[in-house]
């Protein structure tokens, strides 16, 4: 794949893996995005459309000349500090 959706794909994966679907529900990662897509929040479900758009736009023949939308997109993982039992 090209390098130019690898960033929403990221963010994509990182967002499902906080879902409640994945850590409540212990369903898989791509169970949740085929059967469960409604139960996902708002990041991921922006974040499926995106990458699917990004997707589309590298076999879109109009975007030859523009470049993929996709491209523009840089991800950043969110550095969560973790919670230590001692200090609840």
């Amino acid at each position: 794949m090209s390098s130019s959706c690898k960033g929403l794909l990221a963010a994509m994966r990182d967002c499902l893996m906080r879902s409640d679907c994945v850590v409540k529900d212990g369903h898989k990662p791509s169970e949740c995005l085929r059967n469960h897509t409604n139960e996902l929040p708002e990041e991921c479900q922006s974040l499926r459309r995106a990458t699917f758009e990004c997707k589309r736009g590298m076999i879109d023949m109009r975007n030859r000349f523009r470049g993929n939308v996709g491209a523009q997109f840089h991800y950043v993982p969110d550095e969560r500090p973790s919670i230590d039992s001692e200090s609840i």
